[in-house]
């Protein structure tokens, strides 16, 4: 997108970056929080589900098999060895007449029941001895991303049963038309600032004409500003933990954290262990559950779970991935997200913010850490300029700077939880950020000629302009009206 721009450079030598890279690296991890019940000061108003609803449009639009951390590439643009494309490929994979292993004629095959407390009808993915049978395996990361890829295997197949004069490939096309509705109606509505939504918009539409900095020739490519920083916004996301359901071990970390007593997490490319099936109401606002926070256990542990802020700060158990996520060093998510980023040649945020003619925010606003209302003793946020002596000053890499400008678009969200306070201070991806994810998504779907965008722009799910992620979750559980 910015391919003129000078790479960032953070040290005068290889080393030096590094050592520098990693100072920031340490800033933004945070210490140890256990996973708990009951609301908490780093959560958004935004339910825990999007986080994993992201990362699955994330292994939707991009695949590559080779380390980024060993290789060099051209800046423009990241080899994909999966179409840009919103086009639900990690679900469908080649299709049936290509892998005939994943379906059962027109429906995806469904893997074994699943147990958990108080619930029923769940399952696992199929699996052959113990890998996951899927279009993308990469959604089998964790337990979360692995049971929504399940949800859309249910989506495709009550779409199956609800229209019975459709073929496999009209099926297709509507649940790919429902996604995608999704995407660009809900999803981005909730990490995208309002105004920068607004400026791709004519007369109350996404306009193709209003693309600044995403432009192609013969079909979309996939930007590295886009995959190596503006969209790794959903690692700030991550809680320490989650609830599954209402079983009294069914509380873990998102990763194992063996040095603080918790030597099992929630992580995948396994059979799924017995009692892991998740209640999504925790998850998504598909029925009314409490917010929390009066002192009642059992009102807590039953509570709709939110997303953590936006904010230039990783939840502990992301600085030691587990080898079976992380197979090459470092382990640190921060320090692999900066080193991925400086190798690859992306400019600093400060000057694709002048690029786009904007202002880019001053150093003494680039805070590093957890972006709450009351910061904690010992948790005080700290200006990028004071970290590494000085090797940031006027240059912040590009992931950094976009989690940090979202500090600064804060929104005052409702919370979709009985008993939950008027508003909780969310922040979203400011004009940096937020500009390239919007025009990226946008521009995928502007340029897939099979898109909703482009076959039926005026596409409007049968239940309404509402239509969003809790409704997907619902009607692949079997609730709501037929879709068609």
């Amino acid at each position: 997108m910015f391919r003129n721009l000078p790479p960032g450079e953070f040290g005068r030598t290889e080393a030096a970056n590094e050592e520098n890279l990693e100072a920031l690296a340490l800033r933004m991890e945070a210490g140890f929080d256990p996973p708990t019940d009951g609301p908490d000061a780093e959560e958004s108003g935004i339910p825990a589900l999007y986080t994993y609803f992201g990362q699955f449009v994330d292994h939707d639009i991009t695949f590559d098999p080779v380390s980024l951390l060993t290789k060099s590439q051209d800046p423009d643009g990241l080899v994909d060895f999966r179409t840009p494309a919103l086009d639900l490929d990690n679900v469908y994979g080649r299709g049936p007449g290509d892998q005939p292993y994943m379906y059962d004629g027109m429906k995806f095959q469904l893997g074994d029941v699943l147990t958990g407390a108080g619930l029923a009808d769940a399952h696992d993915l199929p699996r052959f001895r113990g890998r996951a049978l899927i279009g993308d395996p990469r959604n089998d990361e964790n337990s979360i991303v692995s049971q929504l890829q399940g949800l859309f295997h249910r989506f495709h197949n009550r779409m199956v049963d609800d229209n019975p004069g459709l073929g496999f490939e009209q099926v297709q096309r509507l649940v790919r038309f429902h996604y995608q509705y999704v995407v660009i109606n809900d999803f981005l509505p909730k990490i995208i600032s309002a105004p920068v939504l607004a400026d791709l918009k004519h007369n109350g539409h996404y306009d193709r004409s209003r693309l600044k900095f995403f432009h192609w020739r013969d079909k979309p490519f996939m930007p590295v500003e886009f995959a190596v920083a503006a969209y790794r916004l959903g690692h700030s996301m991550i809680r320490p933990g989650y609830r599954l359901n209402a079983a009294v071990d069914m509380l873990l970390p998102i990763f194992p954290v063996p040095a603080q007593g918790f030597p099992v997490g929630l992580t995948g490319f396994q059979t799924m262990a017995p009692g892991r099936a998740i209640d999504w109401a925790r998850f998504i606002n598909i029925e009314e559950r409490p917010y929390g926070g009066a002192g009642d256990k059992d009102v807590d542990q039953k509570r709709l779970q939110f997303a953590y802020r936006i904010d230039a700060s990783l939840v502990n158990p992301l600085s030691g991935l587990p080898p079976t996520v992380a197979g090459d060093p470092p382990p640190s998510l921060a320090l692999r997200n900066l080193l991925r980023g400086w190798r690859l040649g992306l400019p600093t945020g400060q000057a694709v913010a002048r690029a786009m003619h904007l202002t880019p925010l001053k150093d003494e606003k680039l805070l590093i850490g957890k972006a709450v209302d009351k910061p904690a003793d010992g948790e005080k946020l700290t200006p990028i300029a004071t970290i590494a002596n000085g090797a940031f000053v006027g240059k912040c890499p590009l992931w950094t700077y976009i989690l940090a400008e979202a500090a600064h678009h804060k929104i005052a969200m409702k919370p979709v939880a009985s008993g939950a306070p008027a508003a909780i201070s969310t922040p979203q991806l400011g004009p940096v950020g937020g500009r390239i994810v919007a025009e990226v998504f946008l521009g995928m779907l502007f340029g897939d000629n099979a898109s909703m965008v482009s076959l039926d722009p005026q596409f409007v799910p049968v239940s309404g302009p509402g239509f969003a992620l809790k409704d997907l979750v619902a009607y692949a559980l079997g609730r709501g009206p037929e879709l068609h």
